[in-house]
């Protein structure tokens, strides 16, 4: 029963973390939009290649990466200047009539893991998400079961992010106004909103910024 639980759990967690729209989902769109599926699963096989080595570490290591206030604070802080970074790159990507995923067509595999090692968040995301199923019990990493837990966790992902690429995909080829917009304003305005709203948090987290209670 322990088994089923690590899986099935590890596996929801992914699953609802890698729905939410990221530069990893954006660029995966466009290997669909321009290459078809099977680099696609290449793709994403690259992505969640790097996942199992960063959970499994998060998971074996949680309390001594949670103790590490300044890898926590680099992290956040390069997380925002990221956002406003892709914002621009998808942007001038777009109005360029090109985008960069087309120049490593022959390597998804490889393109899918070096942009899994740029996402640093995912440390301080599965960090805190280890510790709490750790300190409630809700998993078990006694022995080899742990492995189980992992193996969730990246069906998961495989799963959450080419369901959110199938449906950009879905939207973009039926909806006009998406096909037009979508990589050249919608998404750098989306990446931009993020930038901004972290950037709030860690205002608010370690400068003490925007004491009015509504932020």
């Amino acid at each position: 029963m322990q088994n089923l639980k690590n899986i099935v759990i590890g596996f929801l967690v992914s699953f609802i973390g890698s729905i939410p729209l990221g530069y990893l989902n954006v660029v995966g769109f466009q290997v669909y939009e321009k290459l078809g599926l099977s680099p696609t699963i290449l793709y994403l096989s690259g992505v969640i290649l790097i996942e199992l080595f960063v959970i499994y570490c998060t998971l074996i290591f949680a309390d001594t990466l949670a103790a590490n206030k300044k890898l926590t604070k680099f992290i956040e802080g390069f997380s925002i200047l990221f956002m406003f970074l892709l914002a621009y790159v998808f942007y001038s990507s777009a109005n360029a009539k090109s985008d960069f995923s087309i120049h490593l067509k022959y390597a998804p595999f490889l393109l899918g893991m070096a942009l899994s090692c740029l996402n640093f968040i995912q440390i301080p995301f599965w960090t805190g998400w280890n510790l709490w199923l750790l300190n409630g019990k809700y998993i078990n990493i006694s022995g080899s079961i742990k492995y189980l837990f992992v193996l969730g966790t990246i069906i998961g992902t495989f799963c959450g992010m080419l369901a959110l690429i199938l449906s950009l995909h879905y939207f973009a080829s039926n909806v006009a106004f998406l096909a037009k917009y979508l990589m050249q304003i919608i998404i750098p305005l989306v990446f931009i909103g993020f930038g901004i709203f972290q950037g709030i948090k860690f205002g608010k987290k370690y400068y003490g910024w925007f004491s009015n209670p509504y932020f």
